[in-house]
């Protein structure tokens, strides 16, 4: 019961991962980040997979040996939360509606941006004589 469970997750989250890289505005790697988390507890084929994926695998390798960001991410969730806020300030919604959706994002805008950055290793250039 329990591995159906954390492979339920995987397979929702996978989902919305996908639609989120068909789907401007929508995350895509977090919702990766969380499916690999779910499949680490009972899926490891499928965390095997996630890992060694040709697109997301390096971030979410990243991810998880230390909890990094890549900065492009971080300007695409930011502005993406931006534009979220706008849409949102533009709604009939109740104020404290906005007021709460868009203060959650300023709070995950700035934990985002406190998230160390992968480190790029460059190899050492050769001296051509």
């Amino acid at each position: 019961m329990r591995v159906l469970f954390w492979r339920s997750l995987v397979v929702i989250f996978v989902i919305l991962g996908f639609i989120g890289a068909v789907l401007p505005g929508m995350p895509t790697t977090v919702f990766l980040i969380l499916a690999a988390w779910a499949a680490s507890k009972g899926w490891p084929q499928m965390d095997a997979w996630l890992l060694n994926h040709p697109k997301y695998g390096q971030t979410l390798r990243d991810w998880r040996a230390n909890g990094t960001v890549p900065r492009k991410a971080k300007w695409f969730a930011t502005i993406m939360m931006l534009i979220s806020a706008c849409i949102m300030l533009l709604t009939t919604a109740p104020l404290a509606v906005k007021i709460f959706t868009n203060l959650t994002m300023f709070v995950v805008a700035i934990w985002l941006w406190l998230r160390p950055e992968p480190v790029v290793v460059t190899p050492p250039k050769v001296k051509q004589e």
